[in-house]
């Protein structure tokens, strides 16, 4: 069997416990045919880089399969199919990587960027008052000093 990556992401009025009923009905579709989902990490809402049917957010699902191609043909057309799914890509991979998905690590850390953002009493920095005050060096002058007179 091949082993596979597939992205896909849900309308942002859904819920996550409907996120995730539509990912197990996925899952369920994959196991039926004889196939495994090795795993399946909901990433969260996130917002999208240019509005898809007009969402500008949207839950985003990971699922690590183990399938062979017709049943991967099959679960793409289920995701073409419904409404609630407005993008999806499977990419065929080599191996499966352990641990959290960079994109899981990037909606944790999305968190922790905005918290640094603030100051102790709750308030952003003014961004004037944290730069330097130092001046730049200028280049030193060149001055051409006049050609000596031939007497």
């Amino acid at each position: 069997m091949t082993l596979y990556e597939t992205i896909f992401i849900v309308r942002q009025d859904m819920a996550p416990s409907q996120v995730d009923a539509l990912s197990e009905k996925y899952s369920s579709l994959i196991r039926e045919a004889g196939s495994s989902v090795q795993k399946t990490e909901y990433c969260g809402l996130r917002t999208l880089a240019y509005p898809i049917k007009k969402n500008n957010k949207g839950h985003y699902v990971l699922m690590n399969i183990e399938a062979k191609p017709e049943v991967m043909k099959e679960v793409e057309r289920q995701m073409y199919l419904s409404d609630d799914v407005i993008r999806y890509i499977s990419i065929r991979v080599e191996a499966h990587k352990e641990g959290p998905s960079a994109l899981l690590k990037s909606s944790r850390n999305s968190n922790i960027r905005d918290i640094s953002m603030t100051v102790a009493d709750g308030k952003r920095p003014d961004r004037t008052t944290d730069r330097t005050s130092e001046k730049p060096q200028s280049a030193p002058k060149v001055t051409k000093e006049a050609p000596a007179s031939a007497e």
